[in-house]
């Protein structure tokens, strides 16, 4: 994957947190770290974004539709 060299503003208590995660070989150096928490922080948005558009559904309509059609076949269906 291609990557580009970005500058940022962190503030000094971020970046020292960040600092110790490195030296505690969490991380190999600021800049994967950095990359992981973006990457993290996107996916989660993303999901959220699901969820969101997830909720506009109306389940009586969603039901209806996944059972669209079974009133013919149940009456087709043998007797057990």
């Amino acid at each position: 994957m291609t990557t580009s060299k970005i500058g940022i503003t962190i503030e000094q208590n971020t970046l020292n947190r960040l600092d110790l995660l490195v030296k505690s070989n969490l991380f190999p150096n600021r800049s994967r770290a950095i990359q992981e928490a973006v990457v993290e922080k996107l996916d989660r948005l993303e999901k959220n974004r699901l969820a969101r558009e997830c909720a506009k559904l109306d389940p009586a309509f969603e039901q209806s539709l996944a059972e669209e059609g079974f009133e013919v076949e149940i009456d087709e269906w043998p007797e057990y």
